[in-house]
């Protein structure tokens, strides 16, 4: 009986039906679970790069977590100050996770130049800043150095200079609002030493950066007084239990609020992604499963015949499935390893040349990111594999249905 089983497997396996009337069929068959992996794959990519992509822009300009005084009332610039000395800064050693944590204070104001003007928000830092995310992103000149005692060097957009019309090392003048203690705006000259472009349009319209000082001494601060602290954190993924843990450790006249508080609809938008990645991969694996099923029937009915002298030499209904699950599982993994061979070099293609770009006002990036992890690809593919062949169990009870004696009477 093993002997006739291996032989029903040599018949059906590998090129014998090469020649078949199965043939198209089991080549459209391979062909869906590649397209279906090729399109999991890519969807899974996509949605995981611009997540990351979004969450991490955000963070370079907010921080993970914002404490800041309660009047603040989510507005953009600061407008009451909060003392420097704090048990929590620079480090707070009882909670694990935070990178760094850095000090700043803005304030609205306009660029003016002869021919039109800008409103901007001018956020000053100190030399305690973490400058890793605006390295990524910085496009000319060099960003500016806060170690000196001071400095009008500024980091504008590359948004902003295109609407104004500037350059690298223009100077530049700036009107301020009016503080509390001041009933005159404020006029300021400084001198662009960087431009960065992040792709962030929200963000990269108005946004400034400075150095601190300049914003104590327009708001009639002292040294020692700032507008808030930004909290940067090892992983996004710990930001809810880090702002409750760090919101304990600071006063109650303080607030620590995570950016997704602070941004609730952009980060409602970047989570649909997941619904949207779960209802491919559904769609994927059930058109999948079909295709395959439609194989293995178009098998079983092409060597019924093969599949009653088996019977008739003592072979039972089970061992006879198992020969046609095998074969399908092997034309299952074929259509992975082209579909995982196709997908990935697609996905490494975008990676490393970019070549699909997006509308930053729309995705908040300029081109589409992509990010996966081995572990995403070893279980889409496990899943896939499991989810097919049980799909195919049943349709392989057609077997138990062929009768010897008529399937052989004319073979």
């Amino acid at each position: 009986m093993n002997y006739e089983l291996f032989l029903a497997k040599r018949i059906i396996a590998g090129k014998k039906y090469k020649n078949s009337i199965s043939s198209p069929i089991i080549k459209i068959a391979i062909t869906a679970i590649a397209l279906g992996i090729i399109i999991m794959l890519i969807a899974v990519a996509t949605a995981s790069g611009l997540q990351s992509k979004i969450r991490d822009k955000m963070a370079g300009f907010k921080g993970h977590v914002q404490i800041v005084n309660y009047d603040n009332n989510n507005s953009d610039v600061s407008i009451s100050p909060i003392s420097k000395e704090q048990d929590f800064y620079p480090e707070i050693p009882t909670i694990e996770g935070i990178k760094n944590i850095q000090v700043f204070a803005s304030k609205g104001g306009l660029i003016r130049t002869d021919t039109s003007f800008e409103g901007i928000v001018f956020k000053g830092v100190s030399s305690d800043y973490d400058w890793t995310f605006f390295k990524e992103y910085l496009i000319a000149g060099k960003l500016p150095d806060f170690n000196q005692k001071r400095t009008r060097d500024v980091l504008l957009s590359q948004t902003i200079i295109d609407r104004l019309q500037l350059k690298l090392n223009d100077t530049i003048t700036a009107t301020f609002l009016k503080s509390s203690k001041s009933k005159l705006p404020s006029n300021k000259k400084y001198i662009i030493t960087g431009i960065y472009n992040s792709g962030f349009a929200q963000f990269d319209k108005n946004i400034m950066i400075g150095d601190i000082r300049e914003v104590q001494q327009l708001n009639k601060w002292t040294d020692n007084q700032v507008g808030g602290f930004e909290v940067l954190l090892d992983s996004f993924d710990d930001i809810q239990q880090k702002t409750e843990e760090i919101y304990k450790e600071v006063s109650l006249t303080l607030n620590a609020k995570s950016i997704v508080d602070t941004y609730p609809a952009v980060f409602d938008w970047i989570k649909l992604f997941d619904n949207n990645v779960w209802f491919i991969i559904g769609i994927m694996i059930l058109i999948a499963g079909i295709n395959m099923i439609t194989a293995l029937l178009v098998l079983i009915l092409e060597r019924v015949q093969m599949i009653g002298i088996l019977k008739a030499l003592g072979s039972n209904n089970g061992s006879i499935r198992k020969v046609f699950l095998y074969n399908a599982t092997y034309l299952i993994l074929k259509g992975l390893f082209w579909g995982n061979l196709i997908g990935l070099f697609m996905i490494g293609i975008q990676h490393y040349f970019k070549l699909i770009a997006l509308n930053p006002e729309t995705y908040y990036v300029t081109t589409m990111p992509v990010q996966i992890s081995l572990w995403a690809v070893f279980l889409l593919n496990i899943g896939t594999l499991v989810l097919c062949v049980l799909m195919l169990i049943i349709p392989s009870y057609i077997i138990t249905k062929i009768n010897p004696s008529k399937s052989i009477k004319f073979a």
